[in-house]
């Protein structure tokens, strides 16, 4: 599978008070490459069909630090999927700033359905949505 790559520039109210992107943003930044990643693939993380809302929630989030990123730095964050398993997602993140690391993150997502309201409950992947996180 050929990496999808999200690029984007830190913004100014992303910094900390040392001016570096404060911890919390690179989670913003795993998600916001997550949800490019599956538009370019034709899907969501969120989505309604016949009174039945489907959706991968989060089940798991790290992120280890190499070096800061700053106010209007342009990073690349490449998307991995690590795992695809019956019901579940594993995804890698490398951060890259003119090709030096920056971070790696990782997330786990569970696809989950609630119909009408009701609890969410975990599914299996279908086939439909497996090749279309599969493809290149």
């Amino acid at each position: 599978m050929t990496p999808f790559v999200h690029s984007r520039r830190v913004e100014f109210g992303e910094t900390d008070m040392a001016g570096i992107v404060h911890f919390s943003n690179y989670f913003r930044y795993m998600e916001a490459a997550e949800s490019a990643f599956l538009r370019a693939r034709g899907l969501t993380v969120s989505w309604d069909v016949a009174g039945v809302h489907y959706g991968f929630p989060r089940v798991s989030a790290a992120c280890d630090f190499t070096r800061p990123l700053r106010f209007e730095d342009s990073v690349d964050i490449t998307v991995i999927l690590e795992k695809l398993g019956t019901k579940s997602v594993q995804y890698r993140y490398e951060f890259r700033r003119d090709g030096a690391d920056i971070a790696i993150g990782r997330t786990a997502a569970v696809l989950c359905r609630s119909i009408r309201g009701g609890p969410f409950e975990s599914i299996p992947i279908p086939d439909d949505i497996r090749a279309k996180l599969e493809s290149p």
